[in-house]
């Protein structure tokens, strides 16, 4: 029976090192976003070690061994629902049509509504290995595969539905849904993607292409979002707001938030401490909002007595 991932007792020591590995990883020249990506899984799951990192990582070669090399510009006629901006199905339109029939038909990877209840879902190795996730873990195992394959792949961080873009961002490209299987999506297909989850037009901005801490981030965000509805799961909430805290930008507010979640977890102490450093972060911007966190650490402390 598979190892289902979650939090399990770990020697602290090794706990720290894989920390440590993600904090440097994070801080390299040109991070690397499956390894980024494979250490948050370690995290929810310690069962994942050197040889499973490594493993997923061969994993990712070996599909991109299975792509067809630089594919050609064709004179074809561009299929139904190709993006905008790439009159043909060459070049950027190629790579998508490949990667689509590899991943999407060959093996299988795709996601459903289902896939938003599950932490697997936001796992890279558990979605190599079950090849269902959310639109963002699919989007990293298109880029992956692609980037290893040669092709001209960057990720769009749509809101509410992350997809994968082939091409020249600012000039002929296609988009592509790894979540459907890899279709591809008009500019008009990705507005309503966009009015959906917002219920705001499309804007250029939105398509600017994500950068791969930027892509981390958002993994973890939606982790986080995942444990907070299940209060039972707080201890992934906060390994999850943890590693956040380790990447070079992160929101000033995530630190309130595990301040919070140290005191709902009953840890009195570290999270009044929490929250006292936080209060000496804002106040020079905040005041009121510094006295207001202090009194919450006042509350905790409290909570001894």
């Amino acid at each position: 029976m598979p190892h289902e991932p979650g939090p399990e007792p770990e020697p602290a020591d090794a706990r720290a090192a894989r920390r440590q590995q993600f904090a440097d990883a994070a801080r390299a020249e040109r991070p690397d976003l499956a390894l980024l990506c494979l250490l948050i899984g370690a995290e929810a799951d310690p069962a994942l070690d050197e040889a499973g990192l490594d493993a997923a990582q061969i994993e990712l070669d070996r599909l991109a061994g299975l792509l067809p090399f630089s594919p050609t510009r064709r004179p074809t006629t561009a299929p139904a629902g190709s993006a905008a901006r790439c009159p043909s199905d060459s070049g950027p339109g190629a790579w998508a049509r490949n990667l689509a029939e590899l991943l999407g038909t060959r093996c299988g990877f795709g996601g459903s509504p289902g896939d938003y209840r599950r932490l697997e879902s936001s796992l890279l190795h558990e979605v190599l290995r079950r090849r269902r996730g959310l639109p963002i873990l699919l989007s990293v195992v298109w880029m992956e595969v692609a980037r290893r394959a040669g092709a001209p792949v960057y990720g769009v961080a749509l809101p509410g539905h992350f997809v994968v873009g082939f091409g020249d961002p600012a000039g002929a490209h296609v988009l592509a849904d790894p979540f459907g299987g890899g279709r591809l999506l008009s500019e008009e297909d990705a507005g309503l993607l966009v009015a959906g989850a917002t219920g705001e037009p499309l804007s250029e901005r939105m398509m600017t292409p994500a950068d791969p801490l930027e892509i981390v981030l958002r993994v973890l965000n939606n982790i986080r979002a995942w444990a907070q509805a299940r209060p039972e799961h707080s201890a992934v909430q906060l390994w999850a707001l943890e590693l956040s805290l380790l990447l070079p930008s992160h929101p000033a507010r995530l630190r309130h938030e595990r301040a919070q979640l140290l005191v709902q977890r009953g840890e009195f102490l570290a999270g009044a401490a929490e929250l006292e450093e936080y209060a000496r972060v804002v106040e020079a911007v905040e005041p009121a909002g510094a006295t207001a966190i202090r009194r919450q650490a006042a509350a905790a402390r409290a909570m001894l007595n």
